[in-house]
Formats: C-alpha cells, structure tokens, sequence
C-alpha cells in the first residue's frame, strides 16, 4: 500500500512541530507506520546544509544563492527519505517543504516566479504533497511565541526579520491556499494547541479515509500562554471519504 505524505507550513512560532507531534501521535494509535521530518533538514545532505541556511552564512551571497541551497537540500531529503517511505506505505508529516520556497525565497525574496517553479520542479522530481496543513496567526502573535521559545537563544535568519515582512509571508500562504484548496487547508493558530490538532486530526482523516475513533492525546510541549487543556471524549466517526492521490501542480 502506497502511503502518504503530510506537510505543515506557516509564519514562524505557528505551532507546526507541536502540531506534527500530535497527529503522528493519533496516526500511531491506528497503527500506522509515521516518520516525522522537517525542512531545512531530514537527511544527512540536507542536514548539512540547515545550519549555512538558519544562521544566516549564505545571506551574504543573496537570496538566489540561498534558494539553490534549500533546493538542493530538498532534493536529497526527498530522495533519500520521503520518496522511500512513502513508497514503503508509510506516512510521512514534514515541517515545512516546498511551499516554504515559494513564499520565503519567492514572495518576499523577490526572486522571479519562473525560477523558483524551476528549482521546486527539479527538487521535489513529482513528491507533491496528498496534504498541506497552512497554521495561520497574525505575525505578531507568532514572534511572540517564537522567542519566548527560544528563551536567551538567538533568534534564527529568519526570527530576526521585520514584522512587516512575516505579514507578507502570511498573507503569501493564504494565497497559495486559495489557489490550491484540494491540496492545502488552513486552521486558525490562534487558539489551544489540542483544539487546532483535533481540527486537523479530522483533516487529515477526510483526507487519508482514514477511521477516526476517539484518541486520548499525551500532552507534549505547550505552547506559550496556552490555557490548560480539557479532555473530552471524542465520537468515532464512521464517514469513509474514497482516498485519492493530489497531483496539483505546484522551503
């Protein structure tokens, strides 16, 4: 059986590896088999190249020279690891991918639409998401959380850039959203952690046929300011949804 493959994108301080936690964790109890990864990163290539990337070594050299980077560190992420599991009948939950590029490196890069179609073409070689998870929140609300994450650390390449260019950032997400809706929904951020995961634990269900009984969920890492959360038993739900493959076109 073929699996599938899940990717979490979003402004920084979104909430997507609390979020990946929560649905492998759900995906698990069913049995599945699930690999959690993340971008920049997931293989030892594209590890090697994460840290150039987020401590800002090749800013330097410019915004193209960057894409060049991610794109080759998708490739062999998805070569070396995506592409076998999900042959494999895994399914695998990523932390950012391609639509990352399109709006880091594209939008407010100001890199040429022609040429980031290019790269994505060559570094993803066909691997289009079955699912986009878009975790939408106002760019101030999500700075917040990200350096109250990162305590007395450093903000990353990224962290340290202007409010007005995470806005942008968002509303470019929203936008590949509205032009994708088979491939990508977006879920509010901007409420409690297990209220967004049980959104797209029902998401992901429609989308995979999976059956969804009622899961009790281990709390994992909070975060910032999260009220306490209360457990409810959940309904099991005995809608089958056909499972299809996405092949709309598309860090």
């Amino acid at each position: 059986m073929k699996g599938r493959f899940i990717t979490f994108e979003g402004g920084e301080g979104a909430g997507k590896s609390t979020q990946i936690q929560y649905l492998a964790e759900a995906l698990r109890a069913l049995g599945h088999d699930v690999v959690m990864t993340r971008e920049p990163g997931g293989s030892p290539g594209a590890e090697a190249v994460r840290h150039v990337l987020l401590s800002g070594a090749a800013e330097e050299f410019g915004v193209r020279m960057e894409a060049i980077l991610f794109a080759a560190a998708r490739s062999d992420h998805v070569e070396e690891l995506i592409r076998p599991a999900v042959e494999a009948g895994k399914i695998v939950l990523c932390d950012r991918f391609m639509d990352s590029s399109r709006v880091y490196q594209g939008v407010t890069g100001n890199l040429e639409p022609e040429f980031v179609t290019a790269l994505e073409r060559v570094a993803i070689n066909g691997m289009v998401p079955d699912l986009t998870i878009i975790l939408d929140l106002p760019a101030e609300v999500g700075l917040a959380r990200a350096a109250a994450r990162a305590g007395s650390g450093n903000p990353d390449r990224y962290e340290k850039e202007a409010l007005s260019i995470h806005e942008k950032r968002r509303e470019a997400f929203l936008e590949i959203a509205q032009k994708e809706p088979e491939r990508c929904k977006v879920v509010d951020a901007n409420q409690p952690a297990d209220s967004i995961a049980q959104t797209i634990e029902k998401l992901a269900m429609e989308k995979l046929a999976i059956e969804q009984p009622a899961i009790e969920r281990q709390a994992v890492s909070k975060l910032p300011d999260e009220p306490p959360k209360r457990k409810s038993p959940r309904k099991k739900s005995s809608a089958k949804a056909a499972s299809s493959d996405i092949t709309a076109e598309p860090q």
